[in-house]
């Protein structure tokens, strides 16, 4: 008894007091005491002194302490917390004698292991099926571990660590796959020298693919590992282009500047001469801004030096996109969309093929900077930079810059606060103020012609001042007056040249204005028509809104501005003004009193609902903004024009159709060409047809590169094609979805189509005809989550031919990514495959072949 009682008391104190010092947080654990031995059940979190800090451990099932071995066991759910070390697992032994931890897995009733151990020291995770570890050397012996390095999964048979920064392994396996017991592909080392968040540096190795070795074996391997982005080459990829030869392309080297911004510098060089440059880069600061900067230069050589079809030319293409962050500012706003270069460049690019872009006539580009001055009134002020270059013609407008101006509504006749009602209180004037330096020329001359020679500067002030009333209490009318003021920094002179015997143009530097005013009256009203059908009938009414509204105008003579210059030898005068063909117009000679008519017509239907549940009828689009509009010249005693247009949506609002034409008042005679009064001059029809299962209905995928490139959003005229490495273009690293599959067979696969007819009437001098007609579709399916069809394609009825086909083929690989795009004839005829692992650190293991599209340079 005596032994006994001398033994829980010296296990009390080594519990409660002394040097080792353990306590329970929550409730008084149960104790047992055998001999040397107390076991304490517990799932409760505890903590003792030991060495530099403090060892926090717990367990569910039982805490054995042994004070003659001086060994902790910790069983079932076990933890142990100490400095930066965390370790849990089914079974922890912690022998502080030799300063050592020992943990390991459990078996469940099954047989099978569970709570394998999971040792944390800093940001690295090791997950073996057992670990050895020394406190105080800070060795490590492990078993079966499994750790995560950035991108890489790593598993080895044995592993030693050496201190915190170097492990040694023996049977090491590499991959970037989820599953690490049984990967679609690994490498297997035979040993590895790991520097957690550094490097992992592998012996002799070998690849396998689904368990399939390779025939290959690599000496060795060095795969760098960081949390951040990190400067590096970026290998090439070898191709062949029938008209340039052997290439070399996408390779160069990658810039990880800052955090904020990065820099990749690319190139391709071909054996015949040919070789492009490129500069792609991304930047922004989190709540702040964010974009893209893109330039690209290519020397392309067609042919060889000697053949007659061999031809050189020089393109180049800059993309710039700008976002500013509303949250950093809400007062003002920055931002850019710049797509302008070379007006071929999206038919000749050696790494572009976007068949949207290269039939888009227009290039666009624009840098606005906007911001508002919170005053009373408020003022409003805007500067832009725009370019549009058209890719046909070549001719390029840009407008450098661009200042906008405004002043808020003011109402003088209406007290602060007070109602704006009647006419006197409902004047009201502004003030706007536009300014422009616009300059006019070829792209090829952008750079080498005067500035003098190619732009025009001016300056538009407009104050209108309006009222707005009712007139016999159905009637809205409004009245208004503007006064407008522009400035000339040149004006226009002509002279008849007696030397060339024509009129020439003499242009004068200097400030020069012109002052003009206008008189404008509108009034309308909304008139609605309701037709009730029967009890019986599914369609329960039809209701008719017109919106009629009628306007006059008047502007008078500005003579004061005319003068007149001798035409020909006879002289003869004409009349002009100084202020031709500048950017704000010039003045009128003679008076202007016109009258415009409008009338806006919507018809709705209300039907009974398919569904029985609901009581509220359904309500039907008929025909919307069924729109006509003509007007009278009053002075000349004329007719315009009868211009209408409208729109409807049907089936389920899945087909849009569009309509619009002219109708000519007059009969129109031309040589043998006679058109009726009232006849048909022109006409244009587009219908748009989409449709996709429950499963794709809102999922549709955009053309978000092609559009950025000036091409369509949709996918009517194929998917863009980056004829790099495009798998950040093409694939989403995302989670991988569960195979939608219940068998072999699955009645709701993905998929979508899309359809659009155009139709263009022309009755002009050279007889009716139908001058366009063309249908476009593109489809798209998901047989599994991971395989992914489409097709886009079209047919010209005019010229009876196909337009652009492109087939394309995706497939989610897990780990690697496999794309395959082929358009089968035409012009950009061309076929790509691609096949790589996702994974930013093995980018480069990779095949990637493609055939240049057969395009002519122009």
């Amino acid at each position: 008894m005596r032994t006994n009682l001398f033994y829980i008391v010296l296990t009390a104190f080594f519990l409660f007091g002394g040097k080792h010092t353990a306590y329970s947080q929550k409730n008084t654990p149960k104790t047992e005491v055998k001999e040397n031995v107390t076991v304490v059940k517990t799932d409760s979190l505890k903590k003792i002194k030991y060495l530099e800090g403090l060892v926090h451990y717990k367990a569910k099932v039982y805490e054995k302490f042994d004070q003659k071995k001086k060994i902790i066991t910790l069983y079932d759910g076990a933890e142990l917390k100490y400095l930066d070390y965390e370790l849990k697992s089914g079974i922890i032994v912690f022998d502080y004698a030799k300063n050592e931890v020992y943990a390991g897995r459990l078996k469940d009733s099954l047989g099978n292991y569970i709570q394998y151990p999971v040792f944390k020291t800093g940001n690295n995770v090791v997950e073996p099926d057992s670990i050895r570890f020394n406190f105080k050397t800070k060795k490590a012996k492990i078993w079966n571990s499994r750790t995560k390095q950035d991108e890489l999964n790593v598993k080895a048979a044995i592993s030693k660590k050496e201190n915190d920064s170097v492990y040694f392994m023996k049977s090491v396996l590499l991959t970037t796959a989820k599953d690490v017991d049984d990967p679609e592909y690994h490498f297997l080392a035979s040993k590895a020298k790991l520097v957690p968040g550094k490097k992992i540096v592998v012996g002799p190795t070998y690849m396998y693919i689904a368990q399939v070795p390779m025939p290959f074996v690599m000496p060795f391997a060095y795969f760098p590992i960081t949390t951040k982005r990190r400067s590096g080459i970026i290998p090439p990829s070898y191709g062949q282009n029938n008209s340039r030869g052997y290439a070399l392309q996408n390779g160069g080297y990658y810039f990880a500047l800052t955090d904020n911004l990065d820099l990749a510098v690319l190139g391709d060089y071909f054996t015949n001469g040919s070789y492009s440059l490129r500069g792609e880069s991304s930047y922004g600061k989190r709540y702040k801004y964010n974009g893209t900067f893109n330039i690209r230069y290519e020397n392309q050589i067609y042919s060889e030096r000697g053949y007659p079809d061999y031809s050189k030319t020089k393109i180049f293409n800059v993309q710039w996109s700008h976002t500013k962050d509303s949250k950093s500012n809400p007062n003002s706003r920055f931002s850019a969309s710049v797509n302008a270069g070379s007006s071929q460049y999206y038919n000749q690019s050696i790494n572009q093929s976007n068949i949207g872009s290269s039939l888009n006539n227009t290039l666009n580009s624009s840098i606005s900077y906007q911001t508002t001055i919170h005053t009373v009134p408020q003022i409003s002020l805007s500067m832009a930079a725009t370019q549009s270059q058209n890719t046909k013609t070549r001719d390029m407008n840009l407008t450098l810059p661009t200042l906008q101006a405004s002043v808020d509504r003011v109402y003088p006749f209406v007290k602060k606060d007070g109602e704006k009602k009647g006419f006197i209180k409902n004047i009201n004037l502004q003030y706007n103020l536009n300014g422009q330096n616009s300059i006019k020329t070829k792209d090829s001359l952008l750079f080498k012609s005067k500035f003098a020679d190619i732009s025009e500067i001016g300056f538009q002030h407009n104050i209108p001042l309006s009222t707005n009333y009712k007139l016999f209490k159905y009637f809205s009318a409004t009245t208004s007056v503007n006064y407008r003021e522009v400035w000339y920094l040149k004006t226009k002179e002509k002279y008849f040249d007696a030397d060339l015997n024509k009129a020439v143009d003499k242009y004068n530097n200097g400030f020069d204005a012109f002052r003009t005013y206008s008189f404008s009256n509108n009034i309308g009203t909304t008139v609605y028509g309701m037709y009730t059908f029967g009890k019986n009938s599914k369609i329960q009414s039809i209701r008719h809104v017109m919106r009629p509204s009628v306007s006059h105008g008047y502007t008078p003579s500005f003579n004061q501005y005319v003068d007149t210059y001798v035409t020909n030898i006879n002289g003869d005068r004409a009349e002009y003004t100084r202020f031709d063909g500048g950017i704000y117009g010039a003045p009128q000679g003679s008076y202007s009193n016109t009258l415009g008519f409008s009338l806006s017509n919507t018809f709705e239907a209300k039907v009974t609902d398919s569904d029985s549940t609901k009581t509220e009828p359904k309500k039907i689009m008929l025909l919307n903004n069924l729109t006509f509009n003509s007007g009278y010249d009053l002075k000349l005693a004329r007719w315009s024009s009868i211009s209408f247009s409208g729109g409807t949506q049907v089936f389920k609002e899945k087909l849009n159709i569009n309509f619009g034409g002219n109708i000519d008042p007059y009969e129109y005679v031309k040589n043998d060409f006679v058109r009726k009064a009232f006849g048909l001059s022109s006409a244009n029809l587009t219908m748009n047809y989409a449709i996709a299962s429950s499963k794709k209905e809102g999922k549709k995928e955009e053309n978000v590169q092609g559009a950025l490139n000036g091409g369509r959003k949709d996918d009517l005229f194929g998917m863009n094609q980056d004829l790099n490495d495009d798998r950040l273009n093409q694939m989403k690293n995302k989670e991988d979805e569960e195979d939608a599959f219940s068998g072999f067979y699955n009645y709701q696969i993905p998929w979508d189509i899309n359809m659009a007819l155009s139709v263009t009437y022309n009755n002009s001098d050279f007889g009716r005809k139908i001058s366009t007609c063309s249908l476009m579709m593109s489809a798209n399916t998901d047989l599994t989550p991971k395989w992914k069809f489409g097709v886009s394609t079209g047919y010209d009825f005019i010229n009876k031919g196909v337009t652009f086909t492109q087939i394309r083929m995706n497939r989610d690989l897990m780990s690697w990514y496999m794309n395959f795009n082929w358009s089968p004839f035409g012009q950009n005829s061309y076929w790509g495959f691609f096949i790589g692992i996702k994974a930013g650190v093995l980018s480069d293991i990779k095949w990637d072949k493609r055939t240049q599209p057969d395009r002519v340079l122009r």
